[in-house]
């Protein structure tokens, strides 16, 4: 199957993760500007990331309902919310400002990437295709390309003022291209008398433990490595964001390969070996005493990140029957997608104690995290009935 499968089978949800990197990356991209603009210190910052913990919470609670009620229009009307909400950095001030502004991203990014998940795994099923890493390398290239774009506008002495309203005009075109192009219901599936419907914790527990890991390294790279580059090393204003720049690009180059590389190795080969070497990566950028050698660790960071979210996924999908797939992924995503919250706000209290560095060999912890966790869940033997 070629990648242009993929992407016509992705029309709607890739471009949707597209948008939703491209917000979070140019937010990165001035994250010290808007640190600076609160007035607060690292772990005060680190601690106002839990808004955005909040934000995600409540929206992962609705956003079911939402998607029901809605049907095909979600992803086009989330967009919508997704645009307003790249305004709220505008108004960050302090502290109190910005923990509004966090909170109200983090509820909005929830939504349309949990709904856009939804409705990749609802496409694989429909269409036999693997969708997962190719739309995630969208969200990765989106936020890559992002954060390059605004940390150069940056470093030549540009605002947010500028750069906010044109992402949340690019995103309103976004909602209307989804809404142009949104696609029938799916069909109900009708499942055979007296299947088992239910969440198998016994797979859900150890993919959990990968999914948080793999979001945890994601967003506190993506949140802390401006930070780090230029606070830490000295780097030039703006030289910053090569950070979550390098990191994003990197995560979508991977996963565009994800797919060829299991087919090779196998998922869970392709999860170790990525995994080892973003070990390897966040060591050597805690490490590092110049910027080349900080941003490969970066780099290396973002092949361990890269493959584990969507690989995951089919190994779970391979071990529960379909009848339980749905619920066994939501619930392994509302645990590891915690991560994705938690982990900026944890590192950040690290952060004040060991300094920036510890970030990093951190998260060197963290990924180490995702071999017990992937050992455990190979233990559980394939399901006979996961391709029913």
């Amino acid at each position: 199957m070629g990648i242009d499968a993929v992407m016509r089978a992705s029309r709607r949800t890739g471009p949707a993760l597209f948008g939703l990197g491209t917000f979070w990356g140019a937010f990165a991209a001035f994250i010290p500007d808007y640190k600076l603009r609160a007035g607060v210190e690292d772990g005060l910052f680190g601690a106002m990331l839990l808004a955005s913990a909040l934000g995600g919470v409540v929206a992962m609670a609705l956003v079911a309902r939402i998607t029901a009620r809605l049907g095909a229009r979600a992803l086009s009307v989330l967009a919508v919310a997704l645009a307003l909400a790249a305004l709220a950095p505008l108004a960050i001030g302090s502290a109190a400002t910005l923990a509004l502004a966090l909170f109200v991203m983090g509820a909005a990014m929830s939504a349309l990437d949990i709904a856009a998940n939804v409705e990749i795994s609802e496409a694989e099923h429909d269409t036999g295709l693997p969708l997962m890493n190719g739309n995630h390398a969208l969200f990765s290239f989106g936020l890559g390309g992002a954060a390059l774009l605004v940390g150069g506008w940056r470093s030549a002495g540009g605002a947010p003022e500028t750069v906010q309203p044109l992402l949340a005009l690019g995103l309103l075109a976004l909602a209307w291209r989804l809404r142009a192009g949104s696609a029938a219901p799916m069909p109900a599936v009708q499942e055979a008398p007296g299947a088992r419907v239910g969440a198998p914790w016994r797979v859900v527990l150890p993919a959990a433990v990968i999914l948080f890991a793999a979001f945890v390294t994601e967003n506190t790279t993506e949140t802390w490595s401006a930070l780090y580059l230029e606070r830490g090393l000295g780097a030039a204003l703006g030289a910053g964001a090569l950070g979550p720049a390098v990191f994003g690009l990197v995560m979508g180059l991977f996963r565009l390969g994800g797919q060829m590389l299991a087919s090779r190795l196998g998922e869970a080969r392709l999860v170790a070996f990525s995994a080892a070497l973003g070990v390897l990566g966040a060591v050597l950028a805690a490490l590092a005493q110049s910027l080349p050698l900080a941003v490969l660790g970066l780099g290396l960071i973002g092949i361990g990140a890269a493959v584990a979210v969507p690989s995951t996924n089919a190994l779970l999908c391979q071990r529960v029957t379909r009848a339980e797939r749905a619920r066994a992924l939501s619930r392994a995503w509302m645990i590891g997608f915690s991560g994705f919250f938690i982990g900026p706000v944890a590192m950040g209290a690290l952060a004040e104690g060991i300094g920036l560095r510890g970030i990093f060999l951190s998260l060197a912890l963290v990924l180490a995290m995702i071999g017990p966790g992937l050992a455990a869940l190979l233990r559980v033997p394939r399901c006979r009935l996961a391709q029913a």
